[in-house]
């Protein structure tokens, strides 16, 4: 059982992550909590974008999130960066104890590049459940 468990979700499939709240919850320790985290691609500098833009899709998506994931346990944050980057600097930070990541099958280009979840399972310090 895990004390505070993580589930990244990916910005655009917000309402597919019901398989992994199951699975989240069949692994939380009792009075253990569920975090759940967006991260939102950095826009390059040199991309000329109105400088609102990127607080403005922050704060769409974290409202997304909350009408989401409405329990009292779940708490929703949404930040920006590079997504396996990201997840593993913010699970540290927060002492999340596990990891529970949904996967796609891979493509061509997962093979050459990596895939979000691959380089979260690679790289993380706590134990990652991969879901299909």
């Amino acid at each position: 059982m895990y004390n505070h468990i993580l589930i990244p979700v990916a910005p655009e499939h917000v309402g597919a992550y019901g398989q992994a709240l199951t699975v989240t919850r069949k692994l939380l320790a009792p009075g253990g909590k569920i975090s759940v985290l967006a991260v939102l691609e950095t826009v390059p500098a040199y991309v000329a974008l109105p400088s609102d833009l990127a607080a403005k899709n922050l704060a769409e998506v974290a409202a997304e999130l909350k009408s989401e994931f409405t329990d009292k346990e779940i708490e929703t944050h949404v930040i920006s960066g590079h997504s396996a980057n990201s997840i593993l600097d913010w699970a540290e930070a927060h002492a999340v104890d596990c990891i529970v990541v949904s996967s796609h099958r891979p493509g061509l280009s997962d093979y050459f590049i990596g895939s979000t979840a691959a380089r979260v399972v690679r790289h993380a310090q706590c134990p990652v459940h991969v879901l299909r």
